[in-house]
């Protein structure tokens, strides 16, 4: 592994050196930081010249500082002669901007995958996007881990498997997902009918599927937002009867208002992972975090030594 170098940027540090300790690795020297007036700042501390090198950033929010250091990480690399740069990016920003869902409006997840692309990196290592077909947007390999292992891992310890719980999907899109989660962990299935409003509002109007009442229900998405999704539907699953209502996403993005809609939902638990920080302020007492650096450690494992990723999901 002495080839194997991990840089963190600022967007995740504590992931970063838990990838780095499951690999008994120290975090590679890097300096970041910004110009008086405001550009990024970066230099590598330490020789990466034929080395295998992972950058470790999320683009989570502030979205456009995450990505545009990313940006500079991979090309102050290449300059550096690296061997092969591979940008592990647990939350991919812009992914929610995957088609042209209404005329004069960009494709942004393409704009940052060509970014990347660009800017020298040679493979990509990300997780739960928003919509699988990101991974064709970029130009070079894409490895795509899925965290519903950690997740489903940490509701089977908690007995929460079998005829007792209703798999639920906040709405239409995450059905695949709540199959997923169903096959492992047992129950029945439910689907919440959401209706969009607008860009900012939702309606949720029905459950297909069930039964919910009396049940414990797990409601699991790719990531919590502005949370009115995830808190419209454990509303109507509440109203079916629902003894307790876990929620679970990958990604605990959290803007706006989402705290105060999560506060005030009638939810047991708030279940994500460390994909991206969550500061003090956003913490709940309802809220658990798990950690998935085991999981991207493995993978960067493998791919520093050219072994299958696949393979990695089927042994769990």
């Amino acid at each position: 592994m002495r080839e194997l170098k991990i840089f963190s940027g600022r967007g995740n540090y504590d992931l970063s050196a838990k990838i780095c300790k499951h690999l008994h690795l120290e975090p590679a020297a890097i300096s970041l930081g910004k110009f008086p007036d405001g550009e990024n700042f970066c230099k590598l501390d330490e020789d990466v010249r034929g080395r295998d090198v992972f950058l470790v950033q999320p683009t989570a929010p502030p979205v456009n500082d995450n990505l545009m250091e990313l940006l500079i990480m991979i090309d102050c690399c290449k300059r550096a002669s690296a061997e092969r740069i591979t940008a592990v990016i647990p939350y991919y920003g812009y992914a929610r901007q995957d088609r042209k869902d209404e005329g004069r409006v960009p494709i942004t997840a393409k704009l940052a995958a060509n970014l990347v692309t660009r800017a020298g990196a040679d493979r990509v290592l990300t997780m739960d996007l928003h919509a699988a077909q990101i991974q064709g947007f970029f130009d070079v390999p894409v490895d795509h881990l899925y965290a519903a292992p950690v997740l489903n891992e940490y509701f089977s310890e908690l007995g929460m498997e079998g005829d007792d719980i209703v798999v639920v999907s906040p709405d239409e899109g995450s059905i695949k997902r709540a199959l997923g989660h169903s096959k492992r962990l047992g129950g029945t299935l439910a689907i919440v009918d959401k209706r969009r409003t607008s860009a900012l509002e939702v309606r949720q109007s029905t459950i297909i599927g069930g039964p919910v009442d009396g049940k414990i229900a797990l409601l699991f998405d790719d990531m919590i937002s502005t949370a009115g999704s995830i808190c419209g539907a454990a509303r109507l699953v509440h109203e079916a009867g629902a003894r307790e209502i876990h929620i679970a996403a990958t990604h605990g993005v959290m803007c706006g208002p989402a705290i105060e809609k999560l506060r005030d939902a009638p939810i047991n638990s708030i279940v994500v992972t460390d994909s991206i920080p969550i500061p003090k302020e956003k913490q709940l007492p309802n809220l658990v975090e798990l950690t998935v650096a085991p999981l991207l450690a493995e993978a960067i494992k493998r791919i520093h030594h050219d072994q299958s990723i696949s393979e990695l999901f089927r042994e769990r």
